[in-house]
Order: structure tokens, then C-alpha cells, then sequence
């Protein structure tokens, strides 16, 4: 069984790849990726279409297992644990290390019923209506829906929505939130009001966001990781890491031109 760690731990990294390959099929989507990530802190991945950092993202609650072309080379830790040791149940993995998508997806159930679906399915003894409340406050969503709770999800605006996906990945009391561009089908408003979210999160989860939008990252991120495409060994264009700093080191003082050229708009 596989236990969340507390914040008494020795390390201040909390996912950590090694010389970390992906490939589906023979194709080479990442290549060489080595990095730590840090406890508290939000990063963010940018960098081009087809650059490989969704792959990655999905790589750390191990959802790529779930495509049949997929093979991993390298390792991937949360802590000391090889996410991708034999005995590790990919389950476990996706309770600790929870997902947010790309487009806001409710279960077709009541607004309670979406928050208490994992936590019921993990077993939870608790008091449901506390964890409930505590998960759609933690979500900056609870004084909008507390008197509609049964009411279906589906009924919410598209930023409620997406509240809404952050409070259920939070009721399963996870480490870490993922979020695949989670604003890129959000309004301007709507946006705002996540991007304030992850500023509180932050404060007892560990979240990393992939990003399109090279003001959001500036905005929102404490790291960010920089990725780029290369023609590779194999043939094909490979993803590859090309640098990871402080968000306004990699916006002010780029180190490789490549980074240069991306945040100031020349390509991307």
C-alpha cells in the first residue's frame, strides 16, 4: 500500500524522473527528461505543440498505462518510490497523485455525488458531508452550490465545472493536483478565478500545470520547465527538456536561446 508522506519528510522533492524516455509504439515522444519537482510550489510545462508535456504530466499518475503502444525507459519517483515498480498499483497512484483535464468533466451526478464518488469508492469512514464542504470551500465553489448540492453537476457554468473537477480530485485527499491546460476552455473571468485558486492550493498540495498561455505561466508558476522538439535517433520528432528554473529566471534570464525565442513569441 502505498501512504501519503508527510510534510516531516527529508526531501523537498516530491516527483523526480531520471533519463526518462516515453515511447508508444517506436515512436519517441520524450527523450532524456531528468528533473526534480518541488513540494508547495506550482509548475508549469510550456513549449510547443507535440513537445511532450502532457505525455510527461500523465507519466506521474501513470494514465499513459492505459494507451497500448505505451513504453516508459528511465525512472519516475514520488519520494523513494519507483511509480513504475511491479508491485505498485497504478490505482494507488491515481488517488495520491490526482488529475485535472483539459475540458471540465462531471460525473452526470448531483454536486455532492461528484465530490463523494471517490472518497465512498476508496472507503472512506469520515464524516462525508464535512469532507464534502471542506473540498468545495478548498475549491473557492462552496458558496455558490451550497444550496443546490443536489442538483447535477452538469448544471454549472464551465468554470463552475471545472471548481467543481478541482474539489473531487481534492476529496480523495491527494499530494499532488496535475491540471492539463485547465483553463483553455474557460472564459477570461473563469480563468482568473482558478488561476487565484492555485495561489491558495499550493499551500498543502504540490501542483504541476501544463500551459499554452505564456502569461498564465508567468502568473500562476514558482518553477517551469521549458520543453522543446528535436528531430530523434529513431527518426521522427522527440520531445526533450531544454531548461527548468524559477518561472522569472525562465522569463527574464533565459539561459538557452531556444527558451528565448519561445517566451518572447518568436515561435510556439
Amino acid at each position: 500500500m502505498f501512504t501519503k508522506i508527510g510534510d516531516t519528510h527529508q526531501t523537498d522533492t516530491v516527483l523526480r524522473t531520471e533519463d526518462l524516455n516515453v515511447y508508444y509504439g517506436n515512436f519517441l515522444a520524450l527523450h532524456d527528461v531528468s528533473l526534480d519537482l518541488p513540494k508547495h510550489l506550482v509548475t508549469a510545462f510550456i513549449g510547443p505543440s507535440g513537445c511532450g508535456k502532457s505525455t510527461l504530466l500523465r507519466c506521474f499518475n501513470r494514465l499513459n498505462d492505459l494507451i497500448q503502444s505505451f513504453r516508459l525507459e528511465g525512472k519516475v519517483y514520488y519520494y523513494e518510490k519507483n511509480l513504475y515498480a511491479p508491485n505498485m498499483n497504478p490505482v494507488e497512484v491515481r488517488r495520491l497523485i490526482g488529475m485535472v483535464f483539459q475540458t471540465p468533466n462531471p460525473f452526470p451526478k448531483s454536486i455532492y455525488d461528484n465530490i463523494a464518488y471517490g472518497p465512498r469508492i476508496n472507503g472512506f469512514k469520515g464524516n462525508l458531508d464535512e469532507l464534502v464542504e471542506r473540498s468545495l470551500k478548498q475549491a473557492a465553489l462552496w458558496d455558490e452550490v451550497k444550496d443546490k448540492l443536489r442538483q447535477s453537476g452538469l448544471s454549472l457554468s464551465g468554470g463552475q465545472q471545472q471548481r467543481l473537477c478541482i474539489a473531487r480530485a481534492i476529496a480523495t485527499q491527494p499530494d499532488v493536483i496535475l491540471m492539463d491546460e485547465p483553463c483553455s476552455a474557460l472564459d477570461p473571468i473563469s480563468t482568473l478565478a482558478v488561476e487565484d485558486l492555485l495561489h491558495e492550493l499550493k499551500k498543502q498540495y504540490t501542483i504541476l500545470i501544463v500551459t499554452h498561455n505564456m502569461q498564465q505561466a508567468l502568473r500562476v508558476s514558482d518553477m517551469t520547465a521549458f520543453f522543446n522538439v528535436e528531430t530523434s535517433e529513431v527518426g521522427g520528432r522527440a520531445g526533450y527538456l531544454v531548461e527548468y528554473d524559477r518561472t522569472e529566471n525562465i522569463f527574464q534570464n533565459p539561459q538557452q536561446q531556444a527558451t528565448k525565442e519561445y517566451v518572447s513569441g518568436k515561435f510556439g
